[in-house]
């Protein structure tokens, strides 16, 4: 027989109560995990005006805007100090950044890169390679780790802020902390903007032909714009040349990360338990971006959208350089030293030196 009587009726009542207690908590529980969007929105906004105040610099004053972004937003580092900026000023330079690198793609195209032919596109790889190779033993020569070589190295050989952008998501922060990671960019974009001054002059000064001119500024100077900028103030023809030889640089990127994701992974595990495991494999937004080169390789897109996606893919990447430098800690990055500077000098000194020899003797 049941069980029955008020001592029974008791017990079941308290069950019922303690399941629904339950069942209320859980559904507590469960708003509390979704979070408003309101969250994002004081680290974007803040954000935002220190990128509008970047831009600003750049219109006004020239100062490279990537520089300006990082200076503005190491300057407007206390505000980082808020809590309630840190959501979104890290879903800025997370996906801000992969957003802007995927944009990149409606840049390139398949017939660009193999326009500019078998021989520059060998000097092309050659120049890389002097500036992988002199990063990872300028790290190594100062005590550093690979993972800063590879960081410094790759992105001077590709495209500067985005490639380090790209390299720092798959080397990861457990590798290469962000007081680091903010010093190469500063780094990346004060060795662009004295290139952009200097190498248009020395390539008059070497006599260099509009294709060794073009070659030069195409192929050693970091950032996209500047590179490209540089060849023009020499000739059209040089600044031509130069878009080929840059863009087939940004071209490269995929595979630059895929190589650095499986080769950190196996020079520079990260220890058991510590960090987020990574795979060595192809990044999602690296596969959009080679998507978006497929698209510009297949069809002809009017000359329109490529411009809004260079001007979206530059406003994206300029927001998340500046949360980037925003989030980091500038006691930090001044205790870093004179040796945090090496990888990224030395790329640059070895891209130059390969681009200079290539384009005299084999263009």
């Amino acid at each position: 027989m049941g069980r029955t009587g008020p001592d029974f009726e008791t017990f079941a009542g308290d069950l019922f109560g303690e399941m629904v207690l339950a069942d209320n908590a859980a559904a507590t529980a469960a708003r509390a995990e979704k979070k408003p969007l309101s969250r994002f929105v004081p680290g974007f906004a803040i954000c935002a005006i220190a990128g509008a105040a970047a831009a600003w610099l750049s219109q006004n004053y020239g100062v490279p805007v990537i520089l300006g972004g990082l200076l503005v937003g190491l300057a407007m580092g206390f505000a980082a100090g808020d809590p309630r900026t840190h959501e979104g000023l890290d879903a800025v330079s997370r996906h801000g950044l992969r957003a802007g690198i995927v944009l990149l793609g409606f840049q390139v195209t398949a017939m660009q890169v193999m326009a500019m032919g078998i021989v520059p596109f060998a000097g092309l790889a050659l120049v890389m390679l002097a500036a992988l190779l002199a990063a990872l033993a300028a790290a190594r020569a100062t005590g550093q780790s690979p993972a800063i070589g590879l960081l410094g190295g790759g992105a001077t050989a590709i495209c500067g802020a985005s490639a380090a952008l790209a390299l720092y998501g798959v080397i990861g922060r457990e590798r290469v902390d962000q007081a680091q990671f903010t010093l190469t960019l500063v780094i990346l974009a004060a060795a662009s903007a004295i290139a952009l001054v200097t190498y248009p002059p020395l390539a008059r000064m070497l006599a260099f032909s509009d294709a060794q001119a073009g070659f030069l500024t195409g192929a050693a100077i970091h950032d996209v714009a500047q590179s490209i900028g540089a060849g023009f103030a020499v000739s059209d023809a040089a600044g031509a040349q130069a878009t080929v030889v840059k863009l087939t640089r940004v071209a490269l990127l995929a595979p630059l990360v895929t190589l650095a994701a499986l080769w950190i992974a196996r020079i520079q595990p990260l220890a058991e338990g510590v960090g987020k495991a990574r795979v060595p494999m192809l990044p999602g937004f690296i596969l959009a971006f080679l998507a978006m080169v497929a698209v510009n390789s297949l069809i002809a897109l009017p000359a329109d959208i490529a411009g809004w996606a260079l001007a979206a893919s530059k406003t994206l990447l300029l927001l998340a350089v500046t949360a980037t430098a925003m989030r980091t800690r500038t006691d930090l990055l001044l205790g870093l030293g004179w040796r945090a500077v090496m990888p990224v000098l030395a790329a640059t000194i070895a891209s130059l030196a390969a681009a200079m020899a290539f384009a005299r003797w084999a263009i």
